[in-house]
């Protein structure tokens, strides 16, 4: 088998990649093919362009005849300036603000683009891109078309597992591993293979009615009273909340829609009289141009951090000591509608819930039937 080498190197002030092997027809044919490819009397090798798309080109043209030896390029240790591939950290227990190498960046952007093309929503898109970046920054040293199941493995094990990241989070990274192996590079791993612990059962976190009206009580700005009413009362994702417009209130059929929501499907949720007035006022008194709740800029939804800030205010307003969350008001209103005797099946598709199961979690933490069973304390 040939030995073929690809090295960095300079040529006429610019970077390029060196090409060397003993002399044979077929390969040299083969470069001639490749845009940029050139012939160097002074170097005695074939180069062309040190760019990430040259190098994977070169690589797929050069492997079928022989070995190619390119761990010059990946090993050599020079400032990122001066090439696209990077030497490898030493320390892996945090590696999300380091730089991508550039063959890198190029295949997150690709990545990005299918999300994009599939109208994945905004927050699973950056949700799979960061768990992305975060995979290929350990394994700067590697490019993809190298990388296996074993070295995914290896990351579930050493950076995952001994960083103690979440179960939630291990998902997103496998789910997006395997999407982009599969649409990118156009091959499947077996995520199968990777150890995982088992999904935690934990309930939601839920107020009481008391508390949640404690809550929204403490907000005196209309605006944001409007926003925290609105998502207990329909009990609305945070991203749900911030994508609304104004038609989606009809206030005849006392209804809100819910356009592309989770897994990009619509559904209503029943409005209260009560929380129509309370939209009227806020109308009146904000008129918003395109969003139903908008920020500083006229015409942009409201701003996702901003959502949480509102509500960090108005909790310290009240005596409540949990660590309340967005989606506690969306736990709690499922919660509050199952213990006033709604059907799980209105509140599966009110919530937009894709199995049943989701939403029989909310008879695990509903009071209703246990406040109703005595202790046999109470009997001694």
């Amino acid at each position: 088998m040939k030995r073929i080498t690809i090295e960095k190197t300079i040529h006429r002030n610019l970077p390029v990649l060196c090409i060397r092997f003993e002399r044979d027809p077929q390969i040299e044919g083969a470069l001639k093919k490749l845009d940029g490819m050139k012939w160097s009397q002074t170097m005695r090798c074939w180069y062309i362009k040190n760019r990430p798309e040259n190098f994977r080109a070169a690589l797929k043209t050069l492997r079928p005849y022989g070995h190619v030896d390119f761990s010059s390029v990946i090993n050599k240790v020079k400032p990122a300036t001066e090439g696209w591939l990077a030497p490898a950290p030493k320390e892996k227990k945090v590696v999300q603000h380091e730089p991508l190498i550039e063959v890198h960046s190029a295949q997150v952007d690709k990545f990005t683009q299918y999300l994009r093309s599939k109208r994945y929503s905004n927050n699973t898109t950056k949700t799979y891109t960061d768990a992305l970046r975060t995979f290929l920054r350990f394994y700067t040293n590697k490019i993809t078309e190298h990388i296996t199941t074993d070295d995914i493995i290896y990351f579930n094990n050493e950076y995952i597992l001994k960083n103690r990241l979440s179960y939630a989070y291990q998902n997103q990274v496998v789910n997006a591993l395997k999407l982009f192996f599969r649409v990118v590079e156009n091959r499947n791993l077996d995520p199968q293979l990777i150890h995982r612990p088992k999904q935690p059962k934990s309930l939601p976190n839920v107020l009481s009615k008391e508390e949640v009206k404690a809550l929204l009580e403490a907000s005196a700005n209309l605006k944001h009273r409007a926003m925290l009413s609105l998502i207990y009362a329909c009990g609305l994702r945070s991203g749900e909340l911030l994508m609304l417009k104004a038609e989606h209130v009809d206030s005849k059929r006392l209804v809100l829609v819910i356009k592309g929501a989770k897994g990009n499907k619509d559904r209503i949720a029943p409005l209260s009289a009560k929380v129509v007035e309370l939209l009227r006022e806020y109308f009146k008194a904000y008129r918003p141009k395109a969003y139903l709740f908008e920020g500083q800029v006229a015409g942009k939804p409201y701003d996702a951090r901003s959502l949480q800030l509102v509500l960090k205010q108005a909790l310290a307003k009240t005596t409540i000591k949990k660590p309340v969350t967005l989606h506690w008001l969306r736990h709690s209103y499922a919660t509050h509608l199952l213990e006033a005797g709604t059907d799980l099946r209105y509140i599966q598709e009110i919530l937009g819930h894709k199995s049943s199961k989701t939403t029989e979690l909310y008879t695990h933490v509903s009071t209703k039937s246990i406040q109703k069973i005595n202790s046999p304390f109470d009997t001694l």
